[in-house]
């Protein structure tokens, strides 16, 4: 039976690990029992973090709308509560957007919005 050298696969694996290190600094990117850990934490942050990036926008999303709905003389939980009873199914992204580029499209909104509120 032939003997099984398994070089060419470790080095692959080894190989596959500092090109994801690449980049960083010290030892982190040219040893490998290191590098594995560096790689492994990296990884875990940028799980944790692309959840967090969802709530960050969302964050501005609402910092955006409340700011331009304030120049009206409104806040953000009257103008949402507005855009609910109007029946308005725009979602925060895009009004944010229409807040920031198309004001005058934004202001009809508004308008609607105070419109629907109870007085």
């Amino acid at each position: 039976m032939p003997r099984i050298k398994r070089g060419t696969t470790t080095r692959t694996k080894h190989k596959r690990l500092l090109d994801q290190a690449k980049g960083y600094r010290g030892r982190r990117k040219n040893t490998i029992r290191v590098a594995r850990q560096a790689v492994e934490k990296a990884g875990q942050y940028a799980y944790r973090d692309r959840k967090v990036k969802k709530r960050n926008f969302r964050a501005l999303w609402i910092q955006r709308i409340n700011a331009a709905v304030r120049v009206e003389g409104l806040t953000y939980s009257q103008f949402m509560h507005g855009v609910k009873l109007a029946g308005i199914e725009l979602d925060r992204k895009v009004m944010a957007d229409l807040a920031m580029n198309e004001s005058a499209a934004f202001t009809a909104i508004i308008k609607q919005a105070k419109e629907a509120l109870p007085a």
